[in-house]
């Protein structure tokens, strides 16, 4: 099974010979469906696991659901067990999902289970809560059926950790995007840390199924190094992700923290309410945490993507280098985020 790194490399050594296009993104009418849409280059291979349910004519939860499965399988420093650990040195994971009858469950801050993204579905299913957390939430996971995971960390995550403590300075590099991509292919091309890993975080992905239904669905490891207990965005339902199956839906991806504050999905989805197309919404979302501390967004980044009822897609981000995949039965592509600053 190729890795996260691999997977990104082979895909910028495989540009050329792709049929599908690439182009920046706007917000496109395909009067289209099935539809899926997710965050970063990585989001290729997991459209490509949600198609194969799309495409069969099922629904977008399950859609959503394998697409996240498909990645938290793979080994990669920012998604699954095999992500960077916090600063005590434990891999926590945090993931949603949501239907298009804004169902919705959630785990944060979830150890030693390989598929938090199975596990909120669960807690949607089978609970009367939205979010478990910690402790309480991996009790639920064996409760419902899944195996508790070795606390080994993978062989980066090791690595990671045994260089971060040497100096153990909580400095994470988030506008790492604006550096030039050490492949030199161009603006798709993958984007590394010096030590070789990709940088990508969050994987979040919207999808519209045969039936015009729509669903999300996002997981992560969360930010490398971060205080243990540390919960971003990613499982926060309007934060992370928001589905309104009148409207539309918006998934996330950068610092948590700054997606939190204007509840940043749900205000996208509130701006496509008001007319406005993905792109623009996604847009106004990006301004609007500019406009709370200027200075300070000149040294973050978040990026936002939605789709709408009609088919369109879009997405915006506050710096340079965000980047989204689409896959429809008329195309195949990645799109390069138009930004800000």
């Amino acid at each position: 099974m190729l890795n996260r790194r691999k997977f990104l490399q082979f895909s910028a050594l495989a540009a050329p010979l792709l049929t599908a296009k690439r182009s920046l993104a706007s917000s496109f009418d395909t009067g289209n469906k099935p539809l899926v849409v997710s965050t970063w280059d990585s989001g290729m291979a997991v459209n490509a696991e949600a198609w194969k349910i799309l495409s069969n004519k099922g629904s977008a939860l399950d859609a959503v659901e394998a697409g996240a499965v498909h990645i938290e399988n793979e080994i990669n420093c920012c998604v699954g067990l095999g992500g960077y650990p916090d600063r005590d040195g434990i891999v926590t994971l945090d993931s949603c999902i949501m239907d298009h009858q804004s169902n919705c469950g959630a785990v944060a801050g979830i150890e030693r289970i390989k598929h938090p993204v199975s596990v909120a579905r669960k807690v949607m299913e089978k609970t009367p809560h939205v979010i478990l957390v910690g402790a309480g939430a991996q009790q639920f996971a064996v409760e419902n059926g899944f195996p508790l995971e070795s606390k080994e960390l993978s062989d980066s995550g090791k690595k990671a950790y045994e260089e971060w403590l040497k100096k153990s300075e909580y400095k994470p590099v988030i506008n790492i995007e604006n550096l030039p991509a050490k492949e030199g292919n161009g603006p798709f091309a993958p984007h590394f840390f010096d030590d070789g890993t990709p940088n990508h975080d969050t994987m979040g992905l919207v999808a519209m199924d045969m039936n015009g239904n729509l669903s999300g669905a996002v997981t992560t490891s969360g930010m490398a190094f971060k205080v243990h207990g540390r919960v971003g965005d990613s499982p926060i339902i309007g934060a992370g992700l928001f589905v309104d199956n009148e409207v539309g839906a918006a998934t996330s991806s950068g610092l948590g923290e700054e997606v939190i504050r204007i509840c940043g999905t749900h205000l996208v989805v509130e701006f496509m309410r008001q007319g406005y197309s993905p792109e623009q919404a996604c847009k106004k979302a990006c301004e609007r945490i500019v406009k709370r501390d200027p200075a300070k967004a000149k040294t973050l980044q978040v990026g936002f993507l939605a789709i709408n009822k009609k088919g369109q897609y879009g997405c915006y981000a506050i710096q340079k280098g965000f980047v989204i995949s689409v896959k429809s039965d008329k195309e195949n592509q990645l799109h390069q985020s138009k930004y800000l600053i």
